[in-house]
């Protein structure tokens, strides 16, 4: 696995008025940095850096011969700073309402220009990546060629609000919170449908258990394991914050600041960031935007087909990554 690099960022200002300084963590991939075209990659609400190789968890998409080549283009992704990745409890963030999702864009802005990148290929991110893509977008009109942004939206909606608040009821209420937060997250995350289609009403060996009792029980276990409860709280503060449109700002104005050709993939059932959204963006920008384009996953999985129909995700992305000249190592 490609080691952990870290950006010393100075003290600066939130959007709360609150001053933080940041110790931003990243991962490289391929081409040498500033040698080809540079993708940076957002992961989602646990996710991490590692976006590629044998653990990496878009390693369907990313990688030697995958349909963002690794021969080809230089893979950035920076880590959300209090996410918990690097290890070290030192940057864990406990004040996590002091912190919106644009503060995490302007970080990673920030990091970019450190690393001197002047323009990026791509901005390509999923669900709480995505958003943060939107807010780069807007904060950098001119950061990115593309911004690809999956199974998301350019603002928290009334309904990701209130799946946040339950959330954050969860984190701050139960005796086990990490494992009952994640257990009522994926209900959000999938459908009636993939459960049907999944567990069919089984029930586990011993008969004690249905099998989507099971499986809900492993996945809050496996997330209590492996995260920390600081680092979900301030995810999910992050998802709920979502906002391009500052201050009363017209999203139409906002949005068509962007210079970038936009790709929005949304999933036809996903619960979560239901697709409508993403019709109504193309529909607001359609007649004034040349370069807005919005295809759709077809998958029974809801949310979650961005990390499962990787077959689909690949055919309708790969026209961006093949057409771009970029070196093939030797």
């Amino acid at each position: 696995m490609n080691k952990l690099k870290y950006i010393d960022l100075p003290k600066h200002t939130l959007i709360s008025g609150k001053k933080h300084a940041t110790q931003l963590s990243y991962q490289l991939f391929g081409c040498a940095l500033n040698t080809a075209p540079i993708v940076l990659v957002n992961h989602a609400l646990t996710g991490n850096s590692n976006v590629c190789g044998e653990t990496g968890w878009w390693g369907s998409l990313i990688g030697l011969d995958k349909t963002i080549d690794t021969l080809r283009y230089t893979v950035l992704a920076f880590n959300i700073p209090g996410n918990g990745y690097d290890g070290n409890p030192d940057n864990l963030i406990e004040n996590y309402k002091d912190f919106v999702a644009r503060d995490i864009a302007q970080m990673f802005i920030s990091g970019i220009e450190f690393l001197k990148i002047n323009q990026l290929y791509a901005i390509i991110g999923g669900s709480l990546g995505g958003g943060i893509a939107w807010e780069m977008a807007v904060l950098s009109p001119n950061i990115t060629q593309h911004l690809i942004t999956i199974a998301s939206d350019w603002k928290s909606t009334d309904w990701i609000i209130a799946n946040c608040l339950i959330q954050e009821q969860f984190l701050i209420n139960s005796k086990n919170p990490l494992h009952d937060a994640r257990m009522h997250a994926m209900l959000c995350y999938r459908t009636p449908a993939s459960f049907a289609a999944r567990f069919e009403r089984s029930k586990t060996e011993d008969l004690q258990l249905f099998n989507i009792e099971s499986w809900l029980l492993h996945h809050g276990e496996k997330l209590k394991q492996r995260f920390q409860l600081s680092a979900y709280k301030l995810m999910n503060q992050l998802l709920r914050t979502i906002d391009i449109t500052k201050e009363n700002q017209d999203a139409v104005e906002v949005l068509n600041s962007i210079n970038a050709k936009i790709h929005m993939i949304g999933i036809e059932t996903d619960l979560f960031f239901v697709p409508e959204q993403n019709r109504q963006t193309l529909e607001l920008l359609q007649s004034k935007f040349s370069e807005i384009y919005y295809h759709e996953i077809s998958s029974i999985h809801g949310h979650d087909a961005f990390l499962i129909e990787y077959e689909q995700l690949n055919k309708i992305i790969e026209p961006l990554f093949q057409t771009q000249a970029a070196p093939i190592l030797g």
